[in-house]
C-alpha cells in the first residue's frame, strides 16, 4: 500500500473512532459516560401535574383577559398648541449682548406632541367613544387613535374635566367589529385583588401588566383630582394614562393615571381613578360636552381630633362645614358653619374629598339627606341641590362668615400669649371680601362674644352665629390685652 493510501486509510479510522466514542459519549445509558443532553433533551423541571393545572389555569385566565380586553385599549397621540416667548430673555429689565428689550417681539407658537393611552367604552351608530385622562387629550388640537390592530383613526375632544382629570373623545368608523370594554363595580374591589394595567407604556403599545390591588380610596395629593384612586403594584409608566385597569373578569375597574415615583419610572406605586368615579361623566361628556356637578354652597375642612373634641364630634369620622354661601341651597335648607356633616343620603362620609364627590354626582334639582352633628346634637338637614355655577362657586363675597374659627388649644394660648382667663375662638384664613374682612377681622384675633353672647369655646361660637331671626352680627375682639367690639354687619 502506497504511503498517501495508508495515511487517508488511518486519518478514516480516526475519524470513525472519533465518531464512535461521541455517540458514547451523547447516550444517557451508556455505562462510564459523561450523561451530556441538550437542553431540549429534557423538561426543564419537573412540576406535579395537580399544581401544574392550576397555574395553567391562572395563565388561560390572563391569555383570555388579554385576548379579550386589548382589542378595546388604545394609543392616543395628540398635539398641542403652545406659545413661548420669542426672546428667551424677554421681561428682563436690561439689554443682553446689546440686543434692546422693547418688547416688540412676539411670542412663538410651537406645537407640541403627546402620547398616551384610552379605553372604548361605548358605541352610538357609527361612534365609537374613548375614556382617557384630561392631561392627556383635553387640551389636544388634534388627536389621532391608534387600535389594537393598527388602524389609525381621527380622533374629536368629546369633552373634558380637569377636577377628576378625564376626557372622553370620539372616532367614526363603519366597522361594527371594534371592541368596546365593559365597566365593572369599583365599589366591589378588594385589597389583594389580582388585576392587570393596559397601555401604551413609553410608547410600546398593546402593552399589558400584572399585579394586586394594594390599597383603596387614595388622595390625589399634588394632582389636583378630586377623584379617589386605586393603588396597585402592576407596572405603569409615562404612556399608560388614560388606559383601563381592569379585574380578573375582564372588566374596567379604574383608569390609570398617576404614579409616585422618585425615578419617573415604575416603582410599584401606580394609581388609578375607580371607574365609578367617571361613569356619570361619560353621559355628561355625551349630553352636555361637560360634567354636570351638583352644587350646595358650602366650604369643608378636614378636621383633628382636638378640633372634634371641641366641636363635641367625639371620635365621628366626617366632613366639617366651616363656612357656606349666603343664599346657597345649603343655607335654604338649614345647614349652619359649624355643621359636622356624618351622612348623605344614608351613606357614611369619611373624608371631605368623598364628600364633594358624592355632592358633585347628586343629580340637579334632588333633594339629599345630610346628617350632620351640630352642638354636640345630631340634626338632619334636606337640601336640594342646584347646578354648580363656577362664577357663584368662586365668589367668595358670598362666604359666610368669611373666616374659619380654631380652639385655643395650650399651644395656642402659649403662641398668642393668652391670659388662662381668656376664653373664646381664634379667628384664621381670613377670606378678602368677605363680612370678615369688611369689618376688619384679622387672622390671630380671638373672639370672645357674638352679639353680647359671651362664647368660651367652639361650640358655643358656631351656636350664635346662626343668622336665623337675627338683622345684624358683631363680635368682641380680644387682641394684646384690649376687648372691642367690631362694627355691626348687616345681615340680608
Amino acid at each position: 500500500m502506497k504511503t498517501w493510501t495508508k495515511r487517508i486509510a488511518l486519518a478514516l479510522g480516526a475519524v470513525m473512532l472519533s465518531f464512535v466514542l461521541f455517540s458514547l459519549s451523547c447516550n444517557p445509558n451508556g455505562k462510564g459516560s459523561a450523561a451530556t443532553a441538550f437542553a431540549d433533551t429534557y423538561p426543564a423541571v419537573q412540576i406535579p401535574a395537580n399544581s401544574l393545572t392550576v397555574v395553567e389555569a391562572m395563565q388561560d385566565v390572563f391569555r383570555a383577559v388579554s385576548a379579550g380586553v386589548m382589542p378595546s385599549v388604545v394609543e392616543i397621540d395628540t398635539k398641542e398648541k403652545k406659545t413661548a416667548p420669542a426672546n428667551p430673555f424677554e421681561g428682563l429689565p436690561f439689554f443682553f449682548f446689546g440686543q434692546p428689550n422693547d418688547g416688540s417681539r412676539t411670542p412663538r407658537e410651537y406645537e407640541q406632541s403627546g402620547l398616551g393611552s384610552g379605553v372604548i367604552v361605548r358605541k352610538s351608530g357609527k361612534t365609537y367613544y374613548v375614556l382617557t385622562n384630561n392631561h392627556v387629550a383635553g387640551s389636544a388640537t388634534e388627536i389621532s387613535i391608534k387600535l389594537n390592530d393598527s388602524r389609525v383613526m381621527n380622533g374629536s375632544l368629546v369633552g373634558a374635566d380637569s377636577r377628576r382629570d378625564i376626557a372622553l373623545v370620539s372616532f367614526e368608523s363603519d366597522d361594527d367589529a371594534i371592541s368596546v370594554a365593559t365597566l365593572g363595580d369599583s365599589d366591589t374591589v378588594k385589597p389583594g385583588d389580582i388585576c392587570f394595567a393596559m397601555g401604551t407604556p413609553l410608547g410600546f403599545n398593546s402593552s399589558i401588566t400584572q399585579g394586586i390591588i394594594s390599597a383603596l380610596g387614595r388622595s390625589g395629593t399634588g394632582v389636583e383630582n378630586i377623584s379617589d384612586f386605586i393603588q396597585t403594584d402592576a407596572a405603569i409608566n409615562q404612556g399608560n394614562s388614560g388606559g383601563p385597569l381592569v379585574n380578573i373578569y375582564g372588566e374596567v375597574i379604574g383608569i390609570n393615571t398617576w404614579i409616585a415615583s422618585q425615578s419617573g419610572g415604575s416603582q410599584g406605586l401606580g394609581f388609578a381613578i375607580s371607574i365609578n368615579n367617571v361613569k356619570k361623566a361619560i353621559d355628561d361628556f355625551i349630553t352636555n360636552g361637560k360634567v354636570t356637578y351638583g352644587w350646595i354652597g358650602v366650604a369643608l375642612n378636614e378636621v383633628s381630633k382636638e378640633y372634634k373634641d371641641a366641636l363635641g364630634v367625639g371620635n365621628r369620622e366626617g366632613a366639617f362645614v366651616s363656612q357656606l354661601y349666603i343664599g346657597s341651597p345649603a343655607e335654604k335648607g338649614g345647614m349652619q358653619a359649624g355643621d359636622f356633616v356624618t351622612a348623605l343620603d344614608g351613606r357614611s362620609v369619611k373624608t371631605v374629598d368623598q364628600l364633594v364627590r358624592q355632592v358633585g354626582d347628586l343629580e340637579v334639582g334632588k333633594t339629599a339627606k345630610f346628617d350632620v352633628v351640630r352642638g354636640g346634637r345630631e340634626v338632619t338637614v334636606n337640601v336640594k341641590v342646584e347646578n354648580r355655577n363656577d362664577t357663584v362657586a368662586s365668589n367668595n363675597a358670598n362666604l359666610w362668615p368669611g373666616f374659619v374659627a380654631a380652639p385655643i388649644t395650650d399651644d395656642i394660648r402659649k403662641e398668642l400669649e393668652l391670659d388662662k382667663n381668656v376664653n373664646g375662638v381664634v379667628v384664621s384664613n381670613v377670606t378678602a371680601k368677605t363680612a370678615a374682612a369688611a369689618i376688619r377681622l384679622q387672622n390671630r384675633d380671638v373672639i370672645t362674644a357674638v352679639n353680647d353672647q359671651k362664647v368660651t369655646n367652639l361650640k358655643d361660637f358656631y351656636n350664635a352665629l346662626d343668622r336665623t331671626g337675627k338683622k345684624e352680627m358683631w363680635f368682641d375682639v380680644y387682641n394684646e390685652g384690649h376687648t372691642v367690639s367690631t362694627s355691626r354687619y348687616k345681615l340680608n
